[in-house]
C-alpha cells in the first residue's frame, strides 16, 4: 500500500522500538502517546497547550463525531484538521468500541451494528464502509478499520465468533478505504487472551495488508498480568516494519510494559479524565489534590517539572482551586498529566536509543515505590 506513510525504526532494546512514522502532517515519534481528543478537544486543553506538552498526534472518535456535530458538518466546514486547529496527524478510532460501551439496544448483524444514541436516543448503524465515510468526511491521517470488541470476560466460541467477525469487517474495511495518498488504514487484532485466537487474528490481518497493526480487545476488564501475557507474543504475530499500537492504555506502568514488549503507539483518556478529578500523575506515582493536606504546602506538585502547574503554582494553589471546582484545577493537573506522559514517552525514546531501557525501568519502578513525599 503507497500511502506516504512510512514507518522507520531506528534503534531496539530488547522487544522495545524507537523509531518515526512519517507522515505529510508530520513525524511521530515513537513509543507514542496519543492524547484523546474524543469529540474534536482535549478537555481543558487548547490545541497549542497540548502541542507544547511534546504531543505528535491526538486521537479523535468516529462514535462520538458521527453523532455530534456530525461528520458532514466537519467536512463542510474544512474537516477535522481545521475544525479543532490542529495541524499534527489525527488517529481516528472507528467508533466500534463505543458502540459495545455506550451505544444502548445495540443490534449486531453481519451487516454492522445498529445502536441508539447516548445523546438523544436517536438510531443508527455503523458498518465498515459507514465508519471508512466518516473518517475520511473527517479527514483522519490514520484510520481504523471498524471492529467488534466483545467485553471479557467471555468464553473462548464467543471471542472466536467476534474476532473472525472483526477479520471479515477488516477485509470490507479495506476495500471501502480505497487508496487514499497520504492517509493509512490500521488494522485491529483480536482474540482475546487466547494465544491461538490471536495468531489467527494476526494472519488474516496480514492477509489483507494494513499500514499498521493494532492489539485491540485489551484493558476491557482482563487485568494487567493478562494483558502482559497477551503482549508478551501478540506484537510478535505482526510486521516487523510496521507501527503496532496497543488501544486504550493507559497507566503510567501500563505503558512502560507494553514499550518493554514492542508495542510503539497508545492512547488513553486517563491524563486528562484524572486532571478533571484532581489527581495527578507524577514520577512518584499519582497524588490526590483533594486530600488535605497539601492545603498548606508551598512545594511544586513535582519538583523539576516544567509543566505550567509545577513552575508557577504550589501544591497549596492546586488544592485550592481543586477543591473549589474551579477550571483553572482541571487546566493546570490536566496539562501536567499530558506533560507527565510525554516526558515518560521522551525518556523511553531515549532509554531505547542508548541501550539502557532495563535501567530506566528499573528506577521508573523504585520511584513509583517511593510514593509521594509528605512536606517536612
Amino acid at each position: 500500500m503507497a500511502t506516504g506513510i512510512s514507518f522507520n525504526v531506528t534503534a531496539t532494546d530488547g522487544a522495545a522500538r524507537t523509531g518515526v512514522i512519517s507522515t505529510p502532517r508530520g513525524q511521530i515519534r515513537t513509543p507514542a502517546f496519543m492524547p484523546v481528543g474524543t469529540a474534536a478537544t482535549v478537555k481543558a486543553m487548547l490545541p497549542e497547550s497540548v502541542a507544547a506538552t511534546g504531543a505528535d498526534i491526538l486521537l479523535g472518535n468516529t462514535y462520538h463525531l458521527m453523532l455530534r456535530p456530525t461528520a458532514e458538518r466537519v467536512a463542510a466546514l474544512g474537516g477535522l484538521h481545521r475544525f479543532m486547529n490542529w495541524q499534527k496527524p489525527i488517529l481516528t478510532d472507528s467508533g466500534g468500541f463505543q458502540v459495545m460501551s455506550l451505544g444502548a439496544l445495540r443490534k449486531l448483524t453481519e451487516e454492522g451494528v445498529r445502536f441508539s444514541s447516548h445523546i438523544d436516543g436517536s438510531k443508527h448503524m455503523l458498518t465498515p464502509e459507514r465508519s471508512m465515510e466518516i473518517q475520511k468526511l473527517l479527514g483522519s491521517d490514520i484510520v481504523m478499520c471498524f471492529d467488534e470488541c466483545p467485553a471479557l470476560p467471555a468464553t473462548d466460541a464467543e471471542v472466536a465468533k467476534s474476532m473472525r467477525l472483526s477479520m471479515r469487517w477488516a477485509q470490507r474495511s479495506r476495500d471501502a478505504f480505497g487508496d487514499r495518498p497520504g492517509h493509512a488504514l490500521f488494522g485491529i487484532m483480536q482474540g482475546g487472551v487466547t494465544r491461538d485466537l490471536r495468531e489467527e487474528s494476526a494472519e488474516a490481518l496480514k492477509a489483507i495488508g494494513f499500514d499498521g497493526y493494532a492489539v485491540g480487545g485489551l484493558a476491557v476488564g482482563e487485568g494487567q498480568e493478562a494483558m502482559f501475557g497477551v503482549l508478551d507474543y501478540a506484537p510478535g504475530f505482526l510486521p516487523e516494519d510496521k507501527p503496532r499500537y496497543l488501544m486504550g492504555v493507559g497507566k503510567p506502568d501500563d505503558i512502560v510494559g507494553a514499550v518493554e514488549r514492542g508495542i510503539d503507539m497508545m492512547d488513553c483518556v486517563l491524563p486528562s479524565r484524572s486532571g478533571r478529578t484532581g489527581q495527578a500523575w507524577t514520577a512518584r506515582g499519582q497524588v490526590n489534590l483533594r486530600n488535605a493536606r497539601h492545603k498548606d504546602d508551598p512545594r511544586p506538585l513535582e519538583e523539576g517539572c516544567q509543566c505550567p502547574a509545577c513552575r508557577s503554582y504550589s501544591r497549596a494553589y492546586l488544592h485550592h482551586v481543586v477543591k473549589a471546582d474551579e477550571i483553572i484545577g482541571s487546566m493546570l493537573l490536566t496539562w501536567h498529566n499530558l506533560h507527565y506522559y510525554q516526558v515518560l514517552m521522551q525518556g523511553l525514546r531515549e532509554a531505547i536509543a542508548g541501550g539502557r531501557l532495563t535501567g530506566f525501568v528499573a528506577a521508573f519502578h523504585a520511584r513509583r515505590a517511593e510514593g509521594d513525599i509528605e512536606p517536612a
